[in-house]
């Protein structure tokens, strides 16, 4: 398994980080077909294969994907596109 661990500063109230949030797994949800529930407050996404969360912090947004042996060899393309969504919605304070 591969893991992809992202960590995004932000200077956002906690509805305008819950929002960004949603923007990011709106876009991976859509990109990847994934299946996400918040659970407090942590996403959490998957599909076969997929596996993660993305969990909110006062000012920081934490997250942890796992990807299986098939996806793990798109790694450094699913990380890069997830860290770009992530700097664009957070930094959009």
């Amino acid at each position: 398994m591969a893991d992809i661990n992202i960590t995004q500063a932000h200077n956002l109230d906690p509805a305008q980080a819950r929002a960004a949030a949603e923007q990011v797994a709106e876009r991976i949800a859509k990109e990847f077909d994934l299946a996400c529930h918040w659970q407090g407050d942590t996403l959490k996404f998957g599909r076969s294969g997929v596996e993660g969360t993305l969990t909110l912090a006062d000012s920081a947004a934490h997250m942890n994907i796992k990807l299986g042996f098939l996806m793990g060899a798109f790694k450094s393309a699913i990380e890069g596109k997830v860290a770009e969504k992530m700097r664009t919605v957070f930094a959009a304070a």
